[in-house]
Protein backbone atom coordinates (compact mmCIF):
# COMPACT_ATOMS: atom_id res chain seq x y z
CA UNK A 1 0.00 0.00 0.00
CA UNK A 2 1.62 3.14 -0.80
CA UNK A 3 2.32 5.79 1.42
CA UNK A 4 1.16 9.25 0.38
CA UNK A 5 3.09 12.49 0.26
CA UNK A 6 4.18 13.85 3.96
CA UNK A 7 4.00 17.10 5.08
CA UNK A 8 4.30 18.65 8.49
CA UNK A 9 1.00 19.04 9.37
CA UNK A 10 -0.05 15.23 8.61
CA UNK A 11 2.99 13.32 10.18
CA UNK A 12 3.80 15.38 13.59
CA UNK A 13 1.34 13.22 15.09
CA UNK A 14 1.86 9.96 13.19
CA UNK A 15 3.59 6.91 14.55
CA UNK A 16 5.00 4.37 12.53
CA UNK A 17 5.48 0.59 13.92
CA UNK A 18 7.97 -0.87 11.64
CA UNK A 19 9.71 -4.40 12.08
CA UNK A 20 13.15 -6.10 10.37
CA UNK A 21 13.57 -9.68 9.75
CA UNK A 22 16.93 -10.13 8.86
CA UNK A 23 20.04 -12.95 8.48
CA UNK A 24 21.92 -14.16 11.75
CA UNK A 25 25.61 -14.13 11.67
CA UNK A 26 26.57 -17.07 12.77
CA UNK A 27 30.73 -16.28 12.39
CA UNK A 28 32.46 -13.04 14.07
CA UNK A 29 32.89 -10.17 11.91
CA UNK A 30 29.91 -11.29 10.04
CA UNK A 31 26.99 -8.49 9.52
CA UNK A 32 23.73 -8.78 9.25
CA UNK A 33 21.64 -8.86 6.21
CA UNK A 34 17.71 -7.39 5.96
CA UNK A 35 15.67 -9.63 4.41
CA UNK A 36 12.04 -8.00 5.02
CA UNK A 37 10.86 -4.57 6.16
CA UNK A 38 7.20 -4.10 7.30
CA UNK A 39 5.48 -0.83 9.32
CA UNK A 40 2.02 0.41 9.46
CA UNK A 41 1.31 4.24 10.13
CA UNK A 42 -0.86 4.65 12.50
CA UNK A 43 -2.80 7.59 14.30
CA UNK A 44 -2.11 7.61 18.09
CA UNK A 45 -5.78 9.50 18.76
CA UNK A 46 -7.33 6.27 17.80
CA UNK A 47 -4.96 3.50 17.43
CA UNK A 48 -6.23 2.71 13.98
CA UNK A 49 -3.88 1.75 11.09
CA UNK A 50 -3.39 4.64 8.30
CA UNK A 51 -0.96 2.77 5.83
CA UNK A 52 1.01 -0.35 5.28
CA UNK A 53 4.07 -1.67 3.66
CA UNK A 54 6.17 -4.18 3.62
CA UNK A 55 8.78 -5.70 0.93
CA UNK A 56 10.91 -8.75 0.76
CA UNK A 57 14.44 -7.61 0.53
CA UNK A 58 17.10 -9.76 -1.57
CA UNK A 59 20.82 -9.54 -0.06
CA UNK A 60 23.68 -8.78 -2.42
CA UNK A 61 24.76 -12.44 -1.49
CA UNK A 62 22.06 -14.55 -1.59
CA UNK A 63 24.16 -17.18 0.25
CA UNK A 64 23.78 -15.58 3.62
CA UNK A 65 19.80 -17.04 3.24
CA UNK A 66 19.52 -20.03 3.97
CA UNK A 67 18.26 -22.74 2.06
CA UNK A 68 15.89 -24.29 4.51
CA UNK A 69 14.28 -22.71 7.22
CA UNK A 70 13.13 -23.42 10.43
CA UNK A 71 10.01 -22.50 10.57
CA UNK A 72 6.84 -22.91 8.58
CA UNK A 73 6.86 -19.14 7.82
CA UNK A 74 10.51 -18.39 7.45
CA UNK A 75 12.40 -16.56 4.75
CA UNK A 76 14.45 -18.86 2.69
CA UNK A 77 16.76 -17.96 -0.29
CA UNK A 78 13.82 -19.43 -2.67
CA UNK A 79 11.47 -16.86 -0.60
CA UNK A 80 13.49 -13.34 -1.78
CA UNK A 81 15.07 -15.17 -5.19
CA UNK A 82 13.17 -12.29 -7.16
CA UNK A 83 12.91 -9.91 -4.16
CA UNK A 84 14.37 -6.42 -4.75
CA UNK A 85 17.34 -5.24 -3.45
CA UNK A 86 17.59 -2.69 -0.55
CA UNK A 87 19.08 0.35 -2.85
CA UNK A 88 15.87 -0.42 -5.17
CA UNK A 89 13.11 -0.18 -2.07
CA UNK A 90 15.30 3.07 -0.28
CA UNK A 91 13.33 5.77 -1.09
CA UNK A 92 9.93 4.09 -0.02
CA UNK A 93 11.51 3.14 3.27
CA UNK A 94 12.90 6.02 3.34
CA UNK A 95 9.78 8.07 2.65
CA UNK A 96 7.74 5.57 5.31
CA UNK A 97 10.28 6.54 8.41
CA UNK A 98 11.57 10.13 7.71
CA UNK A 99 10.28 12.31 10.45
CA UNK A 100 7.77 9.96 12.08
CA UNK A 101 7.60 8.65 15.25
CA UNK A 102 9.37 5.30 15.88
CA UNK A 103 8.34 2.41 17.34
CA UNK A 104 8.62 -1.43 17.85
CA UNK A 105 10.18 -3.89 20.32
CA UNK A 106 13.73 -3.48 20.82
CA UNK A 107 14.22 -1.02 18.22
CA UNK A 108 16.69 0.74 19.59
CA UNK A 109 19.13 -1.56 19.84
CA UNK A 110 18.29 -3.55 16.76
CA UNK A 111 15.91 -2.19 14.30
CA UNK A 112 18.01 1.44 14.67
CA UNK A 113 21.09 0.33 13.95
CA UNK A 114 20.13 -1.90 11.09
CA UNK A 115 18.43 0.79 8.99
CA UNK A 116 21.16 2.96 9.46
CA UNK A 117 23.51 0.53 8.33
CA UNK A 118 21.71 -0.40 5.34
CA UNK A 119 21.30 3.51 3.96
CA UNK A 120 25.43 3.97 5.13
CA UNK A 121 26.08 0.72 2.49
CA UNK A 122 24.58 2.77 -0.36
CA UNK A 123 25.91 5.68 0.40
CA UNK A 124 22.42 7.27 1.37
CA UNK A 125 21.82 9.50 4.53
CA UNK A 126 19.28 7.33 6.98
CA UNK A 127 16.17 8.52 7.39
CA UNK A 128 15.29 10.78 10.96
CA UNK A 129 13.03 10.10 13.59
CA UNK A 130 11.08 12.29 15.30
CA UNK A 131 10.82 10.74 18.56
CA UNK A 132 11.30 6.78 19.60
CA UNK A 133 8.87 4.61 21.24
CA UNK A 134 10.51 1.44 22.27
CA UNK A 135 7.88 -0.73 23.71
CA UNK A 136 10.58 -2.89 25.16
CA UNK A 137 12.22 -0.46 27.80
CA UNK A 138 8.59 1.16 28.11
CA UNK A 139 6.88 -1.96 28.93
CA UNK A 140 9.87 -2.47 31.48
CA UNK A 141 9.33 0.01 33.06
CA UNK A 142 5.63 0.71 33.16
CA UNK A 143 4.50 -3.06 32.96
CA UNK A 144 7.10 -5.03 34.47
CA UNK A 145 7.71 -8.64 34.05
CA UNK A 146 4.84 -9.58 35.38
CA UNK A 147 4.62 -11.99 31.94
CA UNK A 148 7.80 -13.56 32.53
CA UNK A 149 10.68 -12.01 30.28
CA UNK A 150 9.75 -9.41 27.38
CA UNK A 151 9.73 -10.95 24.44
CA UNK A 152 7.05 -9.89 22.03
CA UNK A 153 6.41 -13.64 21.49
CA UNK A 154 6.25 -13.99 26.00
CA UNK A 155 4.18 -10.98 26.17
CA UNK A 156 1.62 -11.78 23.65
CA UNK A 157 1.53 -15.23 24.64
CA UNK A 158 0.38 -13.63 28.02
CA UNK A 159 -2.71 -11.78 26.45
CA UNK A 160 -3.71 -14.80 24.50
CA UNK A 161 -2.96 -13.12 20.75
CA UNK A 162 -1.40 -16.10 19.49
CA UNK A 163 2.20 -17.04 18.47
CA UNK A 164 4.62 -14.58 17.17
CA UNK A 165 5.57 -15.41 13.44
CA UNK A 166 9.14 -13.36 13.09
CA UNK A 167 7.54 -12.04 9.72
CA UNK A 168 7.42 -8.13 9.36
CA UNK A 169 3.91 -6.98 9.03
CA UNK A 170 2.74 -9.78 11.50
CA UNK A 171 5.31 -8.42 14.34
CA UNK A 172 4.41 -4.96 13.71
CA UNK A 173 0.63 -5.55 14.21
CA UNK A 174 1.18 -7.56 17.22
CA UNK A 175 3.31 -5.37 18.85
CA UNK A 176 0.38 -2.95 18.57
CA UNK A 177 -1.69 -5.19 20.21
CA UNK A 178 0.20 -6.06 23.22
CA UNK A 179 0.67 -2.34 23.62
CA UNK A 180 -3.26 -1.68 23.94
CA UNK A 181 -3.32 -4.74 25.92
CA UNK A 182 -1.17 -3.13 28.65
CA UNK A 183 -2.07 0.15 28.14
CA UNK A 184 -5.78 -1.29 29.26
CA UNK A 185 -4.60 -3.04 32.41
CA UNK A 186 -2.42 0.09 33.43
CA UNK A 187 -5.95 2.04 33.43
CA UNK A 188 -7.36 -0.43 35.02
CA UNK A 189 -5.01 -0.75 37.75
CA UNK A 190 -4.59 3.01 38.53
CA UNK A 191 -8.65 3.61 38.75
CA UNK A 192 -9.26 0.64 41.51
CA UNK A 193 -8.05 0.20 45.03
CA UNK A 194 -4.96 -1.28 45.63
CA UNK A 195 -6.14 -4.99 46.45
CA UNK A 196 -8.98 -5.34 43.76
CA UNK A 197 -6.74 -6.85 41.19
CA UNK A 198 -5.00 -9.42 43.91
CA UNK A 199 -6.80 -12.75 42.96
CA UNK A 200 -6.54 -15.06 40.50
CA UNK A 201 -8.53 -14.49 37.37
CA UNK A 202 -10.88 -17.97 36.58
CA UNK A 203 -10.74 -17.88 33.29
CA UNK A 204 -9.75 -21.13 31.72
CA UNK A 205 -7.51 -21.72 28.75
CA UNK A 206 -10.68 -22.63 27.00
CA UNK A 207 -11.50 -18.50 26.43
CA UNK A 208 -10.15 -16.76 22.81
CA UNK A 209 -10.16 -13.07 23.27
CA UNK A 210 -11.53 -11.67 20.07
CA UNK A 211 -7.57 -10.01 19.53
CA UNK A 212 -6.59 -13.71 19.37
CA UNK A 213 -9.23 -14.76 17.15
CA UNK A 214 -8.51 -11.88 14.61
CA UNK A 215 -4.85 -12.44 14.83
CA UNK A 216 -4.94 -16.46 13.85
CA UNK A 217 -7.39 -16.40 10.94
CA UNK A 218 -5.93 -13.43 9.20
CA UNK A 219 -3.49 -15.44 6.63
CA UNK A 220 0.32 -13.77 5.85
CA UNK A 221 -0.79 -13.39 1.95
CA UNK A 222 -3.61 -10.54 3.12
CA UNK A 223 -1.18 -8.83 4.96
CA UNK A 224 1.15 -8.02 2.03
CA UNK A 225 2.05 -8.64 -1.03
CA UNK A 226 4.43 -11.80 0.06
CA UNK A 227 5.08 -15.19 -0.93
CA UNK A 228 3.30 -18.10 0.22
CA UNK A 229 4.06 -19.97 3.01
CA UNK A 230 7.45 -22.16 2.32
CA UNK A 231 7.62 -25.14 5.03
CA UNK A 232 11.50 -26.76 5.77
CA UNK A 233 13.19 -28.57 8.11
CA UNK A 234 14.72 -27.38 11.24
CA UNK A 235 17.40 -25.00 10.86
CA UNK A 236 19.03 -24.34 14.13
CA UNK A 237 21.00 -21.32 13.12
CA UNK A 238 18.14 -19.45 12.24
CA UNK A 239 15.59 -20.81 15.47
CA UNK A 240 18.07 -18.34 17.37
CA UNK A 241 15.95 -14.71 17.77
CA UNK A 242 17.60 -12.27 15.73
CA UNK A 243 17.12 -9.35 18.38
CA UNK A 244 17.47 -11.91 21.73
CA UNK A 245 20.63 -13.61 22.83
CA UNK A 246 20.35 -16.81 24.74
CA UNK A 247 18.70 -16.59 27.91
CA UNK A 248 19.56 -19.17 30.91
CA UNK A 249 16.36 -18.13 32.78
CA UNK A 250 13.94 -20.46 33.53
CA UNK A 251 10.95 -20.13 32.57
CA UNK A 252 8.01 -19.55 34.77
CA UNK A 253 3.76 -20.26 33.97
CA UNK A 254 2.48 -17.11 32.84
CA UNK A 255 -0.73 -15.80 34.98
CA UNK A 256 -2.92 -13.22 34.51
CA UNK A 257 -0.80 -10.87 37.17
CA UNK A 258 2.40 -11.47 39.12
CA UNK A 259 1.56 -12.70 42.34
CA UNK A 260 1.83 -10.07 45.31
CA UNK A 261 3.13 -7.51 43.12
CA UNK A 262 -0.66 -6.27 41.74
CA UNK A 263 -0.83 -3.74 45.06
CA UNK A 264 2.78 -2.15 44.46
CA UNK A 265 2.38 -1.75 40.90
CA UNK A 266 -1.21 0.27 41.48
CA UNK A 267 0.88 2.25 43.74
CA UNK A 268 3.52 2.49 40.52
CA UNK A 269 1.30 3.61 37.82
CA UNK A 270 -1.06 6.07 40.02
CA UNK A 271 0.59 9.12 38.40
CA UNK A 272 1.24 7.08 34.93
CA UNK A 273 -0.73 9.57 32.81
CA UNK A 274 1.05 12.68 34.76
CA UNK A 275 4.32 11.51 34.23
CA UNK A 276 3.93 10.20 30.27
CA UNK A 277 2.81 13.68 29.42
CA UNK A 278 6.15 14.72 27.76
CA UNK A 279 6.49 11.28 25.97
CA UNK A 280 4.99 9.71 22.92
CA UNK A 281 3.76 6.99 24.73
CA UNK A 282 0.98 9.21 26.61
CA UNK A 283 -0.66 9.08 23.15
CA UNK A 284 -1.72 5.45 23.79
CA UNK A 285 -2.58 5.56 27.64
CA UNK A 286 -4.43 8.93 26.91
CA UNK A 287 -6.84 6.96 24.66
CA UNK A 288 -6.94 3.53 26.31
CA UNK A 289 -10.30 4.12 27.67
CA UNK A 290 -11.65 3.23 24.50
CA UNK A 291 -9.93 0.25 24.18
CA UNK A 292 -12.67 -0.97 27.20
CA UNK A 293 -16.15 0.03 25.75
Amino acid sequence: MAIPDKTYKNIISEIVFFDLETTFPSKTGQKFYILEFGAIVVCPKKLIELESYCTLIRPRDISVVPVKSGRSDGITRGAIANAPWFDEVADKIFDVLDGRIWAGHNIQRFDCVRIKEAFEQINRAPPKPAGIIDSLGVLTEKFGRRAGNMKMATLADYFGLGQQKHRSMEDVRMNLEVLKHCATVLLLESSLPPDALNRQCRSGPSVTTRSRSSLQSTSPDSLSNKPSRIRGKTNSREERSRKWPPSSTSHQRAVPYARQSIGKMTDRVKNIFSYAKSRPLSNFLKHSKSLIG
